[in-house]
């Protein structure tokens, strides 16, 4: 996104344009203060969109002066790109692995490698894709998942100037060609974002549009005469002479002045309405987009270009921009896994001033020596070998599982809590009472028939292993049935999860129930789920039975709940609810082992007060389930002994920061 920062000083072309860089230093601020502050600066995240909107133009402008001279080269074309690209975030790539060395356990570290390889063949947006969403807090623990952003970017260029170049040598119309690409982006972004918005945020297909929009500023820009007939007395005036070296000369002052200050107003309304609560990108990514392409356009001599983008300052951080980007996470994210916290505001500010020296040096002294001068080939060649040995070296580390040998000790004691994941559920499980892939079931004996079953999501996954063995005890049989992240309400669907995406809940839990019920064997059933997952407004539960009105997610819920137990009772099942288990607001890891760069660790005491602060409406939802059906409730914290999370002897209850250990 920020690959076409020109170079300083004599150098630069006469087409550069220093306003853009600083619209780039306004996003880049933004973004680093939405990283390092995300209660204040709650849009700042929309600054990755307007360097999207930029690289469209940049780039598209480059690709089109080279062919309307016949100079383009599409090798000259990517030794530029690795040349401005590579230097930087090898270095970066190469100090997180370093740090990550003396920081991070096995898991961590084994993480931090596939975002490495991952990173280095710019694929880390589908490898983000897959675990989680951007706004999830294991974002934290992850300090590359920044890169997703030069994903999305490399991805685009490696389409878009092939079919750029297509389109000239074919005489097509390119800014039909632009429109159209941008136009089925778009709309794609729009219905994906209602499906699986963690797909819509991460993957090109529905940001390609973002990129697009730039490019057809620059098809505007350059290629004005292959405009549309019907379109050209509305783009004539802003366009007709934005041709001449590269600044904008609209006919007049004032359409100038307009568009820069309406291209602000949508920035800054985007700054303040945008949160990570929104569908994004969405409709919503209209505002950073739409901004940026009407600021760009204005050109040059628009007062707010001219006085407040072009400021020095400003051009400076916008030069700094790109490895500023990719200093500031690490850092942030690295003092946030030592630290077991979110740090102090005061070394939040101390990162950010050390995010900044830190990319001024890698300007300074690593992309100004290889990014120009002679043997810009063979430099683009050394440079591309070096990426790949990173690349390596990360994929080592992921496929040795994060070489624990670093820390013995240390990970000998974190095994205690380890959770595999073969517990969750097994195939012949699946296969024998035919349950599709990617849900819970287990069951006590898979030769005896079921006696009773546990359901719900992984808050009830966790509790099959102890009431498993109880069973056996008692001559019992008991199966486990559920999916992560699914309420075991019956009927009950949910919206895209920011961690898994699309969840299906409904078509995932309708064949249990279907099998539940259908069982006579089957006389006791066990409910449970997480407290507070269902209840939050950034959840969209939607009933498939069209029964229950759509009010709020509260009320939703206990409706559902109670139309589950009715419906087992009515099929003469007893019915028994599983008190949950509070969140404990920090990972039982940092308690268990202080790590080899850590600040310090959390207090690991219980705080009694989390029962009263979040179980508020779970116990109104529990009490009015209780008064309306027979069902029995089951309190396992009253059997958790000792200083609570962690028992008398030592051994820990929990395996992260919200669910049980196998002990």
């Amino acid at each position: 996104m920020f690959a076409s920062i020109r170079r300083a000083g004599k150098t630069r072309s006469s087409r550069y344009r220093p306003d853009v860089d600083g619209l780039r230093a306004i996003a880049i601020i933004a973004v680093v203060l939405f990283h390092a502050f995300p209660g204040h600066v709650r849009g700042g995240f929309i600054g990755v969109d307007i360097f999207f909107a930029i690289s469209g133009f940049l780039i598209t402008s480059l690709i089109l002066a080279g062919l309307e001279n016949n100079s383009f080269s599409f090798i000259e074309f990517y030794s530029r790109r690795i040349r401005r690209i590579f230097p930087a975030l090898i270095v970066v790539l190469a100090a997180s692995y370093a740090f990550g060395w003396f920081a991070l356990l096995s898991t961590g570290y084994k993480q931090l490698g596939r975002h490495i390889a991952s990173g280095a063949a710019f694929i880390v947006n589908f490898v983000l894709w897959r675990e989680n969403g951007y706004f999830d807090n294991a974002t934290y623990t992850k300090p590359l998942q920044h890169l997703w952003t030069l994903g999305v970017e490399e991805q685009y260029y490696i389409i878009w100037p092939m079919l750029l170049w297509f389109a000239w040598k074919r005489k097509l119309n390119l800014f039909i060609v632009t429109l159209l690409i941008g136009a089925i982006s778009f709309q794609l972004n729009i219905s994906w974002v209602e499906v699986d918005r963690v797909e819509a945020f991460f993957l090109p297909h529905t940001r390609f549009w973002e990129l697009m929009a730039g490019s057809a500023l620059a098809v505007l820009s350059q290629q004005k005469q292959i405009v549309p007939a019907g379109i050209k007395p509305l783009t004539d005036p802003l366009f007709g002479r934005l041709r001449d070296a590269g600044a904008a000369r609209a006919s007049s002052a004032t359409v100038r002045n307009l568009l820069s200050i309406l291209g602000a107003l949508l920035i800054l309304a985007g700054f303040a309405l945008i949160s990570r609560q929104d569908a994004f990108p969405g409709w919503w990514a209209l505002f950073p987009v739409t901004g940026t392409v009407l600021l760009i356009s204005a050109g040059t001599q628009a007062w707010l270009n001219r006085v407040i983008l072009s400021n020095p300052v400003m051009v400076w951080i916008g030069l700094i921009s790109y490895p500023l980007y990719l200093w500031h996470w690490p850092l942030l994210s690295f003092a946030r896994i030592v630290s077991g916290k979110m740090p102090a505001p005061v070394i939040r500010i101390a990162l950010i001033v050390l995010a900044v020296i830190l990319a001024w040096m890698s300007t300074q002294f690593v992309e100004s020596r290889l990014r120009f001068g002679k043997h810009g080939y063979a430099k683009a060649a050394v440079l591309s070998v070096l990426m790949a040995a990173v690349g390596s070296i990360g994929y080592y580390t992921y496929i040795r599982d994060g070489l624990a040998f670093r820390n013995g000790k240390l990970e000998a004691e974190l095994q205690q809590i380890a959770w595999p994941h073969k517990l969750n559920g097994t195939r012949a499980c699946r296969e024998k009472y035919h349950f599709p892939g990617g849900q819970y079931c287990n069951v006590t004996d898979i030769a005896a028939a079921p006696t009773a079953a546990i359901i719900g999501d992984s808050h009830a996954n966790q509790f099959f292993w102890g009431l498993s063995a109880y069973y056996q005890k008692k001559g019992g049989n008991l199966i486990n049935l559920g999916a992560g992240a699914c309420p075991p309400f019956f009927g009950i669907d949910r919206g895209s999860h920011p961690a898994f995406g699309k969840l299906d809940c409904y078509k995932r839990t309708r064949p249990m129930y279907d099998f539940v019920l259908n069982n006579r064997h089957i006389r006791i059933v066990f409910l449970a789920f997480q407290h507070s997952e269902y209840f939050r407004q950034d959840v969209k539960l939607i009933d498939r039975l069209h029964q229950i009105p759509d009010r709020d997610n509260y009320h939703s819920a206990l409706k559902a709940l109670l139309r589950t137990i009715r419906m087992l009772e009515a099929h003469g099942k007893r019915v028994v609810l599983i008190y949950d288990l509070p969140d404990l607001k920090y990972n039982i890891r940092d308690c268990l082992v202080l790590r080899p760069l850590s600040f310090g660790h959390p207090d690991c005491k219980m705080d009694s007060s989390i029962y009263v602060q979040d179980f508020a409406q779970y116990d109104a939802m529990i009490a009015a389930v209780e008064k309306n059906t027979h069902i029995q409730v089951f309190r396992p914290d009253r059997y958790l002994k000792g200083n609570f999370p962690i028992d008398a002897s030592g051994v820990p209850n929990y395996r992260d920061n919200t669910h049980l250990s196998l002990h």
